[in-house]
């Protein structure tokens, strides 16, 4: 009993010691933080998305306030108006950052589409695609188990019912999340007044698009062709749009009705 008790005593002192140690030294070596940080920080969106390049909004706030390189209009869900905030509490000059919209370069849906096996595994698209690419035999499409959706920040993506993901443009703040962490780069960040857009990822040949999608771009052409502006061009049998140059020239969309699968799609907002 007295053996315990002694034990329980040192315990107790050593106790206080440490105590009394550690509050000197969080007094002692306490860093005081910039109150700007925190002012910078209230106005960011707080969805921790990375799209700055920092992890989350207190790592940007501090690095935008005690950076001087570090420009104020990296919060890209946040667009002009947090930007211009931040410029004006850090003294800084927010250069103008052209809004985007994640988009979904794919049609073909999973409940249809042809298989090369039938997928039972993690409901995770980035699991599936470990296995042949996944399920489907358009190893280039949408694998449709909703990695995206799960994502997202905002909220701004749901998966329909034929396993697409869908994109809530009013949502939907640009920052990459979906784009980032699909295994098939379906997901493409596009400028938000965009005319049109190709609703294709296939890198295949035509021929073979035509085997397993019957509304895939088959690299044809004739959207190039027909163009007036040269705002399309075919790369790796996949047509390509500038939507610089389509914005800036053209009002026809001729491409639109020339398209024989019909991938290339009117961009509505």
């Amino acid at each position: 009993m007295k053996d315990l008790f002694l034990v329980l005593v040192v315990m107790g002192v050593l106790g206080l010691v440490f105590g009394i140690v550690i509050g000197f030294a969080n007094k002692r070596f306490t860093v005081e933080m910039n109150p700007l940080i925190h002012l910078v920080e209230d106005i960011l969106p707080k969805g921790q998305c990375g799209a700055c390049g920092f992890a989350g909004c207190q790592a940007y706030a501090e690095a935008v306030v005690l950076n001087k390189d570090i420009a104020p209009n990296l919060c890209i869900p946040g667009k002009k108006p947090v930007a211009d905030k931040v410029a004006e509490l850090t003294g800084k000059k927010a250069e103008e950052i052209e809004p985007r919209v994640a988009y979904v370069k794919c049609a073909n849906p999973i409940s249809t589409a042809s298989k090369k096996y039938q997928y039972t595994g993690v409901n995770d698209c980035v699991a599936a695609s470990m296995l042949h690419s996944g399920p489907k035999e358009c190893a280039f499409g949408c694998i449709g188990l909703g990695s995206c959706a799960k994502a997202c920040p905002f909220n701004a993506i749901e998966i329909n019912d034929q396993g697409l993901p869908v994109i809530d443009k009013t949502k939907c703040t640009g920052c990459g999340k979906c784009e980032s962490i699909c295994p098939s780069k379906v997901i493409q960040l596009v400028p938000l007044d965009a005319h049109v857009e190709v609703k294709c990822n296939s890198l295949d040949k035509g021929a073979i698009k035509r085997k397993y999608c019957s509304i895939a771009c088959i690299g044809c052409g004739i959207c190039a062709k027909q163009c007036p502006y040269g705002a399309i061009k075919i790369e790796n049998n996949l047509a390509v749009v500038d939507p610089s140059v389509c914005k800036e020239k053209c009002s026809e969309k001729v491409c639109l009705a020339k398209c024989p699968t019909k991938a290339i799609q009117e961009f509505v907002v």
